[in-house]
């Protein structure tokens, strides 16, 4: 169809539930059918929009290749791609719903290590000792990355986690983490604990559009109070 306009919205938890909320509360009615694992839905009285269902981090994907046109994905997982692909999104609006925080957490027993300072004195120990390099386990390498250059830690190697990061100091995978936690519970359900200086990144949902389709979405937006 001639001007179709396509959004996509997290799939699945709590951000689908407020990601589609917010546009109702616009007087957008998102209608989807409650046949099990339908990733499509409309607008009601929207004939020319189309909504797909997607996990999150696809969202910023699509935006990207030019598959979606708008999409309320997290701010993590933008400032987590490549450069190239942020630089094709923009950010229309930070929405109050998805807060989370991208931080560094140690074991709860390391007393010694408050901050940054403290982490770099550490990886310069095990590097002595053991001969080999702080490992950092995430699922945001570039985040982390960017953030313990900026800071002056150098001594570490990057472990790609796949899931429960926060377990892999229990099992001897890394010695320490970075995560994304609202609340911090599950940091301390593992005995770990956020550095005071250990913030990366503040991140919350976002509103974003492709940047080459700003004049086809422009109308839309305005519709979004």
């Amino acid at each position: 169809m001639k001007n179709l306009l396509t959004i996509g919205l997290p799939s699945k938890g709590r951000l689908k539930d407020k990601a589609i909320s917010f546009f109702n509360n616009s007087s957008l009615k998102i209608l989807q059918s409650e046949k099990e694992r339908n990733y499509f839905g409309t607008i009601e009285n929207k004939s020319n929009i189309k909504i797909i269902f997607l996990h999150a981090k696809e969202i910023i994907q699509r935006l990207g290749d030019g598959t979606l046109d708008i999409g309320i994905s997290g701010l993590d997982l933008l400032k987590e791609s490549e450069k190239n692909l942020q630089d094709k999104i923009y950010v229309k609006r930070k929405l109050d719903f998805g807060n989370a925080n991208l931080v560094i957490a140690v074991p709860e027993d390391w007393i010694d290590v408050q901050t940054i300072a403290d982490l770099e004195e550490v990886s310069f120990d095990i590097r002595s000792k053991r001969n080999s390099r702080l490992r950092v386990a995430t699922k945001y390498p570039n985040l982390t990355n960017d953030f313990l250059i900026s800071k002056g830690v150098t001594q570490y190697k990057l472990i790609p986690s796949l899931g429960a990061t926060e377990t892999y100091p229990f099992i001897g995978s890394s010695e320490i983490i970075t995560d994304i936690t609202s609340t911090g519970k599950t940091l301390a359900d593992n005995s770990l604990r956020v550095l005071k200086d250990g913030l990366i990144l503040k991140s919350t949902a976002c509103l974003l559009y492709a940047k080459d389709q700003r004049v086809k979405v422009t109308k839309f937006l305005k519709l979004i109070k």
